[in-house]
């Protein structure tokens, strides 16, 4: 009597030998090492190298174009001051409300050579006293070119709250001839470089005044003036 075959027959996976009979359930089969796993890898590497110095030649040229535009435009930064004040209504109401009406004259000078600025609509100009806010308005959009001084003209409206406390501030200053105004002006400005449109940056001007008066269609003397600016990105 013959003896029973085997029940399972291992697999050497030689090309003569053909399995007679289905692997055990619990066995393993390990797939064979695939070689192309290491040329994929050395491809991936090579091609991360390359990107990577790509992106390093960029900025290396980014930073050349930035030194020379500096080298050659020579940025100088604008200046902004109030050159004049009109008075047009300055009225104390019943309800102790105080409606005004101003003329701001705005200069703003850009002593560059190869850089201009354009000054967009999205503008505010507000007058304060107090830190209670008299009057509002906003100024031109305009394109002042190079080496160019531009005078605006800004006519402000407002009617705000004007207490007692204020009145007695106020009467105060006015009895010294001495009245502190504070000009905060935002506007949108792109930098143009030789023809070149750069970002927009929002700039921030802040101007005190000093002045005699604020008496309606009569001269107003500015004492003093001091300005500040900042910008945001």
């Amino acid at each position: 009597m013959n003896a029973p075959p085997p029940p399972y027959i291992i697999f050497n996976g030689t090309q003569n030998e053909t399995p007679n009979n289905p692997p055990p359930p619990h066995r393993i089969n390990v797939p064979p090492y695939n070689s192309n796993k290491k040329s994929r890898k050395k491809c991936l590497i090579k091609c991360i190298c390359c990107c990577c110095s790509c992106l390093f030649l960029l900025l290396f040229i980014l930073s050349i174009l930035s030194f020379y535009f500096y080298i050659i435009s020579m940025p100088k930064i604008p200046y902004y001051n109030i050159e004049n004040l009109e008075v047009k209504a300055f009225d104390l109401q019943p309800d102790f409300s105080l409606k005004t009406e101003f003329v701001v004259t705005v200069r703003a000078e850009n002593p560059n050579d190869k850089i201009g600025f354009v000054y967009g609509e999205d503008s505010s100009v507000n007058v304060v006293y107090s830190d209670s806010d008299l009057c509002n308005g906003k100024l031109p959009s305009f394109h002042q070119g190079h080496k160019n001084t531009t005078l605006m003209k800004v006519d402000l409206v407002g009617k705000s709250a004007f207490g007692s406390g204020l009145q007695e501030a106020f009467a105060e200053s006015r009895k010294n001839h001495k009245i502190p105004l504070l000009v905060k002006v935002k506007v949108p400005v792109r930098v143009v470089v030789g023809e070149v449109p750069m970002r927009e940056i929002k700039v921030f001007v802040n101007c005190s005044l000093l002045v005699d008066n604020l008496a309606p269609n009569k001269k107003i003397g500015i004492i003093s003036s001091n300005s500040s600016f900042d910008f945001e990105f």
